[in-house]
Order: structure tokens, then C-alpha cells, then sequence
């Protein structure tokens, strides 16, 4: 039987965020795709490796490390079966072989001790009920000195999707939204923060850095404001308001997205820390079981 402890993620991820997120996989993927490279060359993603991609989605990242390991493989872990169920059929279009998707909680599944050389993350690790539990369980499905390497939400103020939200307070009820630390995207936005969950959870030699990088978010401010309102925060904001407030709040954004159009595509920066950690070369790592 499937285990699974972060219940209100799954009913997130398996109700309508899920579904949105895999019908608009490739808008998405034009989103996030500006850290694949940053991500997959700090994971050091090597030919025979066997690969864990955390919080995979609808599967851009696994298929990008399936082909550096082409003689390895490479497994995508998520809750969301509306969005494996797109993985898995974008993997066989691809003709990937080497590569597996399965639904679990990754912070109690299972996973064989020591079965991965490499654990990776584009922006899925910052929704666990408990982080330092989840790590430690990554930490355990990784050999000896194995690596991870992931990408989370930071400096929400150099983030301009979110700072366009915020540019509807007054119209929609936006209140703290992207505090570092609140749970969900930006529970890890502190540096210090992620020092001390990888620490605790068993983990040596993590260093954070800033990056950041443009994604394409629509043809058009208006592409890309209905794009935005229709994710699940977007949507989430718009149900609490009257049809009229709706409205505003649609044609602001538009005006708060005009500037960022350019050459037939809006686009917008987003700012994340790129995080690399190892599992103790000797030595079980943290004690702390999943829970």
C-alpha cells in the first residue's frame, strides 16, 4: 500500500493544480526550463549514474538527466499522477528507455538504501510536511558520498511574476504571499534555512548560491496574465472575491505585464538558490527515521 503522510500536497496535486500543471506542461516547462542546465551540470550527472528526481512534475528534468545517463537511469518521484501520467508519455515519445516515474511521498516512501548515485530537484522540494525528514530519506536512498543537487524559490522581491501578484493587493487578497519560511514555494527561501534542514538531516559540504533566470510566460501580457490567474495560487486569490473584483484584477495584471513584452514573448525573471549537498562518504548519515 501507497504511504503517504503530506496529504494536503496530494490533494493539491491530484485536484486541480495537478491538472493544470499537466495540461500547460510545456508553458511551464518555458517557465523553469532557464535552470535545467544550471541544475543538471551542479549535479554532475554522469553517464552510468542512476539518477532521483525529486518532485518531478511532468518529467522535463528526468528526461534531461535519462540522457546524460545514458547508460544509467533516471527514476522521477511525485505525488501528482495527472502530471506523471504526462511524464511518462513524453518519456516514450522521446524513445527514453532508461528512464521510470512513480507516485510517492518521498518523505516516507521506501526508496532501497544506497540505490541512487545522485538526487535532483527543479523547484519540487519546498512542499514537505516535514523537510528534515524528507531529506534524510533522500539521503538514505543515496550511496556513500552520493550528490544532491536542486533549485528552490528565493528573493521574492527579484521575483517578477510574484511581484506582479503583489501589485493587485488592495484588489485581491494577496496578505504575506512569498514570506520566506511560510510553507509551500518558499519554505526554503533562506539560505540559512536550507543550511540547517540538509545539516540536520545528515547532510555534508551544502553550499548555497543565488541564481536566476527568464522564463517565457506567455505571447502577451494578456497571455500571460490568464495564464498566471489560472495557476493555483492565481485561482485561489480570484475565489475569494466577487465577479467584478475578478475583473479588475485581470486587466491590472495586463497593465503590470505590458512593460516585460518583448520580441513576441513576455518574459520574466525568477530568482533561485542552486543547493548541493553529499551524503557522508562513511557512515549512515542522519538517524532521524521518516515520519
Amino acid at each position: 500500500m501507497r504511504q503517504i503522510v503530506n496529504e494536503s500536497q496530494d490533494q493539491a496535486w491530484n485536484g486541480y493544480e495537478g491538472t493544470y500543471w499537466a495540461e500547460n506542461q510545456a508553458r511551464w516547462d518555458d517557465v523553469n526550463d532557464g535552470f535545467n542546465e544550471l541544475l543538471l551540470s551542479a549535479a554532475r550527472v554522469a553517464e552510468r549514474d542512476r539518477v532521483l528526481d525529486l518532485g518531478c512534475g511532468a518529467g522535463r528534468t528526468t528526461r534531461l538527466a535519462a540522457r546524460r545517463a545514458a547508460l544509467g537511469r533516471a527514476t522521477g518521484v511525485d505525488l501528482s499522477a495527472p502530471m506523471l501520467a504526462r511524464a511518462r508519455v513524453s518519456a516514450r515519445r522521446e524513445g527514453l528507455g532508461n528512464t521510470a516515474f512513480e507516485r510517492a511521498d518521498v518523505q516516507v516512501h521506501p526508496f532501497g538504501p544506497g540505490s541512487f548515485d545522485v538526487a535532483v530537484s527543479r523547484f519540487g522540494v519546498m512542499f514537505f510536511a516535514d523537510p528534515v525528514a524528507a531529506f534524510a530519506n533522500v539521503g538514505r536512498a543515496l550511496r556513500p558520498g552520493g550528490r544532491i543537487a536542486f533549485v528552490c524559490s528565493t528573493d521574492p522581491g527579484r521575483t517578477e511574476w510574484l511581484g506582479a501578484i503583489r501589485g493587485l493587493r488592495g484588489i485581491l487578497p494577496v496578505g504575506g504571499l512569498g514570506a520566506p519560511g511560510a510553507p509551500g514555494m518558499f519554505s526554503l527561501a533562506d539560505p540559512g534555512t536550507v543550511r540547517e534542514v540538509l545539516s540536520d538531516a545528515g547532510y555534508e559540504a551544502v553550499r548555497t548560491e543565488p541564481v536566476e533566470a527568464y522564463g517565457i510566460w506567455g505571447r502577451d501580457a494578456a497571455d500571460a496574465a490568464a495564464f498566471l490567474l489560472g495557476s493555483g495560487p492565481g485561482r485561489h486569490l480570484l475565489d475569494q472575491v466577487g465577479a467584478a473584483d475578478r475583473e479588475r484584477a485581470r486587466r491590472r495584471l495586463v497593465e503590470l505585464l505590458e512593460p516585460y513584452e518583448r520580441d513576441g514573448a513576455l518574459r520574466l525573471r525568477t530568482t533561485a538558490l542552486l543547493v548541493t549537498a553529499r551524503r557522508p562518504a562513511c557512515g549512515a548519515g542522519a538517524e532521524r527515521r521518516p515520519g
